[in-house]
């Protein structure tokens, strides 16, 4: 297949208009991206609000988050699978999630009764988990010598959703009921899924396509390789550790400042705010270092320090110029590892299997990270400062666990991809190579104005 590197790829990925272009792509799947993350973040402003609404106790506000995870880890292998086979329709995938997307909202804001508050919130789990299957994968593709930045920025998308929603919801709450609230934010998503078709309706469509398993029996037979590449399955743990400590450490993060160091809830916010503002700002550049420097350049480094820092939180977090320095640190790492992780983990499988790979990431680190917290919450009785010593050490296995993992040199854009494709295309799907270099060239094709347009 390497002739593939002669024909096209600059063309058939350059020419036909905005659409095509390296920050329309970035741009529109990252603000997707952040409409997802807008509306969950939004939900969980409104929680005591819906608690008293259906009279919850904490067990059934627990089972939202529950029916949450489940309904997004289960979903995530198959998903992976089939968008794989589906790569012609990405467009059509990314606007089925989006309306999915509105759908389990509307549900959720007009629901009488409890039960289907949590139907609905299985729409919205699915379809949030299945809008990063395509989108990742065509990030992945477009920009293969820039991955962990386009991955990047697309966490991004979802950090200033994070950032923004409980500011606007708190303010739209004190003027509707919840409930109002969430059917009007539904009509959003209803609206946008006509959008992000016309978008992306080519996203997954190129000459090599092809030649790309299609038949179910040939993508599953490419899939099942993935679970004999030993040093996938390695990154699949770093990222599962990483996972653990990260859904560990937010919810318990909060109490802390509250229990620990009696916080407003006021205050509590602005300072949980310091971690997403300060990664949103981080977490690109983190990427883009990624890929001139390699992998685990920035990531090992990265672990030990936050392992470091929330080992230091517990008897300096007493000092409120000490605790925003240190969370201002966290945040330069604490959003920046998971892309760079999967941006890892995509270098080292095929075009074919990528959406296969990121279902598998995603399906791992929910196997790991269901316990966690239930853990974390044990620690937390036992001793408030524990969960951290839990959490950093969690940091620290997964860094020396990614210490012994040889991962290919990352191909900057300045060169060709023709000693780099063995490094991506060295597993063993047969199918890598013809992928590579069609994207690699698109990459220069409109990368030289994708790192421009990267910036809005």
């Amino acid at each position: 297949m390497a002739h593939g590197h002669h024909h096209v790829p600059v063309n058939t990925e350059g020419q036909k208009g905005v659409r095509k272009g390296a920050t329309f792509i970035i741009g529109g799947l990252t603000s997707g991206h952040g409409v997802f993350h807008w509306f969950t973040r939004s939900f969980e402003v409104m929680m005591p609000e819906v608690r008293d609404a259906f009279g919850l106790t904490g067990v059934g506000v627990g089972g939202l988050a529950t029916t949450r995870e489940l309904a997004s880890g289960i979903v995530s292998l198959p998903g992976g699978i089939i968008t794989d086979m589906l790569r012609r329709y990405w467009g059509w995938v990314l606007a089925t999630c989006m309306a999915l997307f509105g759908v389990g909202w509307l549900v959720i804001g007009i629901s009488p009764v409890y039960p289907l508050i949590l139907v609905g919130m299985a729409l919205v789990a699915v379809a949030a988990s299945v809008w990063h299957l395509p989108a990742m994968s065509a990030l992945s593709h477009h920009f293969s010598h820039r991955r962990g930045a386009a991955l990047s920025f697309h966490g991004v998308g979802g950090q200033v959703g994070d950032a923004i929603a409980p500011i606007v919801t708190g303010f739209l709450l004190a003027a509707m009921a919840w409930n109002q609230l969430i059917s009007i934010y539904a009509v959003a998503p209803l609206f946008l899924t006509f959008l992000v078709f016309w978008a992306f309706r080519d996203l997954g469509k190129s000459e090599r396509i092809e030649i790309q398993p299609t038949s179910f029996s040939t993508q599953l037979t490419a899939s099942a390789a993935l679970f004999k590449n030993g040093r996938l399955l390695m990154i699949t743990l770093v990222a599962g550790l990483r996972g653990m400590a990260f859904v560990a450490y937010i919810p318990f993060l909060a109490l802390y400042l509250n229990d620990a160091l009696s916080l407003s809830a006021q205050s509590r916010g602005a300072h949980l705010t310091i971690l997403v503002v300060v990664g949103i700002v981080s977490t690109p550049i983190m990427g883009y270092l990624s890929d001139k420097f390699g992998r685990k350049i920035v990531l090992i480094p990265g672990m030990i320090f936050i392992g470091v820092m929330t080992v230091l939180l517990v008897p300096f977090s007493g000092n409120s110029i000490f605790l925003i320095v240190i969370l201002a640190l966290l945040g330069t790492f604490l959003f920046s590892d998971q892309p760079i992780l999967t941006a890892a983990a995509l270098d080292l499988v095929g075009e074919g299997v990528a959406a296969t790979t990121l279902g598998v990431l995603s399906f791992s680190r929910f196997l790991l990270s269901a316990t966690s917290p239930i853990i974390a919450g044990i620690l937390y009785n036992i001793n408030i400062d524990y969960t951290f010593y839990y959490i950093a050490g969690l940091f620290g296995i997964a860094a020396l666990i990614l210490l012994a993992i040889p991962l290919p040199k990352v191909v900057t854009a300045g060169h060709h991809d023709d000693h780099g494709h063995d490094d991506h295309g060295h597993d063993d799907h047969g199918h890598d190579d013809h992928g590579h270099d069609d994207h690699g060239h698109d990459d220069h094709g409109h990368g030289g104005h994708g790192h421009g347009g990267h910036n809005h």
